[in-house]
């Protein structure tokens, strides 16, 4: 980078994001003890395995501030057809695990695409609803808005992940209403979603889905099955009270109670083990990291960044909310991983990537200092 660019890069949004991936490689410790040990410098590890993927991901950051955001408007018709495509292999040959076919192998790292289509979508409605500015009040922009959104939303729901389908839908909403589409338009269309509810979830919604809301609103029918780890994590994060039992000392995650305990169940391992202050101190860091992001989205001077902005904001907020309202249950029980701080590479590498857009865009469109 040359003076100009490293002055202007946003050290506040690169350091949130690692002190989060610090806090959960302590939380991936923990949570992996009993089944790994003690840490050791093997890629087998999971906390060693997340370093790795954050040092990627922060790379990959770094690189792509350098680069014009503009430039990922002039292929976003290809990530498109790129993201689909994968979508469907994934759905069609994808590894099956927990009830659903979610994932695809490349080499011995798991990947998820619908995370990686997620940003893909966010970058595709950017350029979309930038380049029809003047035809915003349009219903047919406004339908294949939604259009453009509903292929990959179908593909994450038939494998069934109705958390990614969730996302990809508040994803669209939230832009489409910063844009500045037509307010009759977005209320008719969520007046017609209201209405069609019961019969979609009778027509679409797989028995797999269907046990998972059951569970979520009456998880002792199944105390010993499937609604087993729901009582668990409330047991878990109730248990930690306001200082919590200690890392490493939380008994429920230590005695393999939890499961899943690093990847969607990470908040309850934090809540046992650091209590609510813990939970304080993760929720100021993500305030921080989200209000920097909303700082870049104010200061793009045009609409395609802004756009883009936006939607990387809502994407780490509804995966937050999404989760932590799962171990808290209030939603029910969804794959989505708690950004920065769940294990996994293909989360961690896409949501350092979303930062290296909000870096290039800050980088090239900066109006004040603040």
């Amino acid at each position: 980078m040359n003076a100009r660019a490293v002055r202007d890069f946003d050290f506040i949004l690169l350091l949130s994001s690692a002190a989060l991936v610090a806090f959960g490689a302590l939380l991936i410790y923990s949570g992996s003890l009993t089944t790994y040990g003690e840490l050791t410098a093997s890629l087998s590890h999971p906390v060693v395995r997340q370093v790795a993927f954050a040092g990627v991901g922060i790379a990959l950051s770094i690189a792509l501030a350098r680069l014009d955001y503009r430039a990922l408007g002039a292929i976003s018709t290809g990530l498109y057809v790129a993201a689909v495509v994968v979508l469907l292999f994934v759905l069609a040959v994808g590894e099956s695990a927990y009830g659903s076919r979610r994932w695809m192998m490349l080499g011995d790292v798991q990947v998820q695409p619908s995370e990686v289509a997620k940003l893909v979508v966010i970058i595709v409605l950017a350029k979309y609803l930038a380049d029809r500015q003047e035809r915003l009040h349009d219903p047919r922009v406004f339908l294949t808005s939604l259009g453009l959104v509903a292929v990959p939303t179908a593909l994450v729901f038939a494998q069934p992940d109705l958390g990614s389908a969730v996302i990809f839908v508040a994803i669209w909403l939230s832009m489409v209403v910063i844009a500045g589409v037509r307010p009759a338009h977005v209320l008719g269309l969520l007046g017609a979603g209201l209405v069609s509810v019961p019969f979609a979830f009778l027509a679409f919604v797989s028995d797999y889905q269907r046990e998972r809301i059951a569970l979520w609103l009456d998880p002792a029918s199944d105390s010993l099955g499937s609604g087993f780890n729901i009582l668990q994590a409330e047991i878990s994060i109730g248990s930690g009270g306001i200082l919590g039992k200690g890392l490493t000392q939380g008994s429920q995650t230590q005695l393999d109670y939890l499961r899943t305990q690093t990847t969607d169940y990470v908040f309850s391992v934090l809540g046992e083990e650091l209590g609510l202050v813990g939970a304080l101190v993760l929720f100021g860091l993500f305030i921080i990291l989200l209000f920097r992001g909303m700082r870049v989205a104010s200061l793009s001077q045009d609409v395609f960044g802004r756009l883009m902005a936006t939607g990387i904001v809502i994407f780490i907020v509804l995966q937050a909310f999404i989760n932590i309202g799962m171990n808290l249950q209030v939603v029910p029980v969804t794959g989505i991983p708690l950004p920065f701080i769940s294990q996994g590479g293909s989360s961690l590498i896409t949501l350092f990537i979303a930062l290296g857009i909000l870096q290039s865009i800050l980088v090239r469109h900066r109006r004040f200092m603040f």
